[in-house]
């Protein structure tokens, strides 16, 4: 039975690993869950899989709950709290959302954890800390992403397999036809709604923006040492292809399914193995027509700067997404239009100040100035 740390377990992606453990309870067992103050389902959570440690990142959540928590669980609360967690499991299984994730995804590499990563941040943030730690440490990083894994089901379960071209496709969220008229009248109801997809609210929007994208873009080119070049984006509008690779012979391998994550949640935990998840078959009689439509970089502000912050280099990716997260959030307040996400965006790429991101220290004053920019501009404009 293999044992998982779980870092996220009240998200979106967090709930999702917890159905597979129910499906497949002989084969796994939660050892940690962390969620960050989500307080009520988290101690639902803690009730049904009695884990050997639990831990609220947020103090003051953890104080309020710290009496409820069953017999036989030890219970932490707090950051460092939360990161003790990592040490118990035989995998983690970073879910959480946002920067924060970052120093999960380090503290797994450094005990020399296998590392299933759903969390785009440690690539998008910290790509060439990283992955220099991963191949240093030699351990093993399943990426949960479902553009992600598909290419790595592609690559046969190798980071390092031979490629000419990553393919990566986007469903192009519920604005991918809008015209910039059009655009200036979003609101946060209507870019909620994806069209395939259900996922939380901040990668939703991003989804929307194309931001998303620009974060896969980022993340393949650390994960499978690509340069930008030989990496492709389109849009798939039924999410039914999650990526293709293409191989010097011109042969192309592609992952198809349903839209759904926890086939690539249950498979980060199993590979190479595959059991049942619980997936509908694709009834391709009944598909119809599968599109491939452009992803053209300049009419999507955000992707456009996602990729921008890549050629950079530098922390210029990290300063990106601290912005991003900042400029989101505001959207989905009610404090700015949909369109200013990519001004926010672009006006703290231009203020941000070139570092090499040999630390995590390096990567948090980023981050932080990053962060105090947005607001800056998110307060001037308003």
């Amino acid at each position: 039975m293999k044992t998982i740390a779980l870092i996220g377990s009240t998200g979106s992606i967090g709930r999702q690993v917890c159905s597979v453990v129910r499906r497949h309870s002989d084969k796994f067992k939660i050892k940690s869950l962390v969620a960050n103050a989500s307080e009520q389902l988290f101690l639902e959570q803690v009730k049904e899989f009695m884990p050997e440690y639990a831990a609220l990142a947020d103090e003051a959540a953890g104080k309020r709950i710290a009496d409820k928590i069953p017999q036989g669980v030890k219970f932490g609360y707090g950051e460092r709290a939360a990161e003790e967690a990592i040490s118990h499991g035989e995998v983690a299984f970073v879910a959480a959302t946002g920067f924060a994730g970052l120093k999960y995804s380090l503290k797994a590499i450094e005990q020399e954890k296998p590392l299933a990563l759903a969390n785009k941040e440690t690539l998008v943030c910290g790509g060439e800390l990283v992955m220099g730690q991963v191949k240093k440490k030699g351990v093993d990083l399943m990426p949960v992403d479902s553009e992600h894994s598909a290419l790595w089901q592609a690559l046969h379960f190798r980071c390092d397999a031979p490629f000419r071209r990553l393919i990566i496709t986007a469903s192009g969220g519920p604005f991918y036809a809008y015209t910039p008229e059009q655009l200036q009248n979003v609101t946060p109801m209507s870019a909620l709604k994806h069209p395939t997809w259900q996922m939380g609210a901040k990668i939703t929007i991003d989804s929307a923006t194309l931001l998303n994208k620009g974060f896969e873009v980022i993340e393949a080119k650390w994960l499978y040492d690509a340069p930008l070049k030989k990496i492709h984006t389109l849009v798939q509008p039924e999410s039914i292809i999650h990526s293709m690779v293409e191989f010097d012979d011109g042969g192309i391998l592609a992952q198809l399914s349903y839209p759904t994550m926890e086939l690539p949640i249950q498979l980060a935990l199993t590979y190479p193995e595959r059991f049942d998840c619980g997936l509908k078959p694709l009834d391709f009689e009944s598909l119809g027509a599968i599109r491939f439509l452009p992803l053209e970089r300049k009419r999507f502000p955000c992707y456009d700067l996602a990729l921008k912050s890549a050629e950079l280099g530098y922390n210029y990716s990290c300063a990106l997404n601290g912005a991003g997260e900042v400029a989101v959030h505001a959207f989905l307040d009610g404090r700015i239009p949909f369109l200013k996400i990519a001004d926010t965006i672009e006006t703290v790429l231009e203020k941000t100040e070139r570092m090499t991101p040999d630390s995590y220290a390096v990567l948090v004053e980023t981050d932080a100035r990053a962060r105090a920019l947005a607001r800056e501009y998110i307060k001037n404009m308003e």
